[in-house]
């Protein structure tokens, strides 16, 4: 179990994702190469240093290729800078389509990370509270 602020967080785990494979070559070289407000992120969630929670990098779920993956929660992260500009209805498409496989999406942007990186964790911390909070029987 996982507590954030003292407050229990219940588990989400969604089973057998589906996968395009062709993808894991290209999401292993976004991996190496990273942008910097991924590797900032990333930083500071590695080796379950965020709440004892594990993320994934660059993981493909069907077609798409997130920036991070929380198994345990069923949550993606997604860092949007420039890459996304202009590509509203391709982020929202995405989007309809993981949140219809049971999956949460948080959204932050890369000038937030690479400039308030302390304000966006506590913005996911207080996410996951507001999303996952076990309630007790």
């Amino acid at each position: 179990m996982t507590l954030i602020n003292n407050i229990r967080i219940k588990d989400h785990y969604v089973h057998a994702l589906p996968e395009n494979r062709a993808l894991l070559g290209y999401a292993r070289k976004n991996r190496r190469a990273g942008n910097m407000a991924e590797i900032a992120f990333w930083k500071q969630v590695r080796k379950k240093m965020f709440h004892g929670l594990d993320f994934d990098r660059q993981k493909v779920i069907g077609n798409y290729i997130v920036d991070f993956f929380v198994k345990r929660l069923a949550l993606v992260i997604e860092i949007d800078g420039n890459s996304h500009n202009g590509k509203a209805d391709y982020d929202a498409q995405r989007d309809k389509y993981l949140e219809g496989l049971g999956l949460k999406v948080f959204h932050t942007t890369d000038f937030d990370v690479l400039q308030h990186v302390n304000i966006v964790l506590a913005d996911l911390r207080k996410y996951i509270v507001e999303n996952y909070e076990h309630e007790d029987d």
